[in-house]
């Protein structure tokens, strides 16, 4: 099923982001919500899925005015694709934050085992 408010795919009949019911099946050319973040991994995440050819935008939660009030870092921004696109626009997304979440726990345990070699030191 398909969430017009949410652009959300649905299992079920009912959206568990907004609660409202959803009476129809997602269409291939249905935006679908595929992930939301700040600018700069919406940005990567958008330049990635434009480098394979997938459609998407990207849409900011509270709008440009109250982004230029409050800084874009105070602004979250939703990706969407294509439905026709989304399993393969969700592997690359969730590759890209696999990747970036395994560079963290590395540099982490370079930084522990730095910090450890510099107290053994003194």
């Amino acid at each position: 099923m398909y969430c017009e408010r949410c652009r959300r795919i649905v299992e079920g009949d009912k959206c568990p982001e907004c609660g409202k019911l959803c009476k129809r099946d997602v269409k291939d050319d249905d935006a679908c919500f595929l992930w939301s973040g700040g600018q700069i991994w919406a940005d990567m995440v958008c330049d990635v899925l434009n480098q394979e050819n997938i459609p998407n935008f990207k849409q900011g939660s509270i709008g440009a005015a109250m982004a230029v009030l409050t800084g874009l870092s105070a602004e979250t921004f939703s990706v969407y694709v294509p439905y026709s696109h989304y399993e393969q626009a969700k592997e690359i997304a969730e590759s890209l934050f696999q990747e970036n979440e395994a560079e963290a726990e590395q540099e982490a345990e370079d930084a522990g085992a730095a910090e450890t070699e510099t107290e053994e030191d003194e």
